[in-house]
C-alpha cells in the first residue's frame, strides 16, 4: 500500500518556466512531496509545455497554488522548517537536519528569492554547492530533485 503522507512540501515562488515546473511535478510524484506553486507565474497550468515536461504524472501530483506570498505562508505552520535554497549564503543543504514535512522553499528562475524573506530568515537558508568555475547556479528543477533525494536520504524513507 503506497504511503500517503508526504515527504517534503516543495515551494516554487513565482515559477517562470514551464518545462522546470513540470519536471518538478514529476520529481514530487517520484518523492512523495507536495508542491506549492505561489504567487504569479509566467505560463498557465494548462500550458502544453508543462504537461509535457511533467509527462502523465501531473493527475498525480498533489499540488496547491497560492495567489499570493501571505496566503502560502499562513500553512507554514513552524518558520524553523523552511529550507530557503539559494546562491545568497555560505550554508551548504548538506548541513541541516531534514525532517518530514519540511518546506523546501526555491525562488524565480531569473531572480531567486527576495533578499528581504532571506534576511527574516538566515538560518534557514542553504546553498547548493558550485564548485565548477563560472557556475553561478543550477537549472530549478535539477535544484529541487537535489533538496528532495538528500531530504529523502537523510529520513531514509523506505522505497517499496
Amino acid at each position: 500500500m503506497p504511503n500517503t503522507e508526504k515527504l517534503f512540501r516543495i515551494v516554487l515562488i513565482e515559477p517562470e518556466i514551464p518545462q522546470n515546473t513540470g519536471n518538478i511535478g514529476r520529481t514530487c510524484v517520484g518523492t512523495n512531496c507536495e508542491l506549492h506553486i505561489v504567487g504569479k507565474m509566467g505560463f498557465e497550468i494548462n500550458d502544453t509545455n508543462l504537461k509535457r515536461a511533467g509527462l502523465d504524472y501531473w493527475p498525480h501530483l498533489t499540488w496547491y497554488r497560492h495567489e499570493t506570498f501571505e496566503d502560502w505562508w499562513k500553512h507554514v505552520e513552524d518558520p524553523s522548517r523552511i529550507w530557503l535554497f539559494t546562491t545568497k549564503t555560505q550554508r551548504t543543504y548538506f548541513e541541516p537536519q531534514y525532517q518530514s514535512g519540511d518546506w523546501f522553499v526555491f525562488g524565480k528562475e531569473t531572480k531567486g528569492l527576495d533578499p528581504e524573506f532571506l534576511q527574516k530568515h538566515p538560518q534557514q537558508t542553504v546553498t547548493i554547492p558550485m564548485i565548477g568555475e563560472g557556475a553561478r547556479s543550477l537549472n530549478l528543477a535539477t535544484s529541487v530533485a537535489i533538496a528532495a533525494y538528500e531530504g529523502l536520504r537523510q529520513v531514509r524513507f523506505t522505497l517499496r
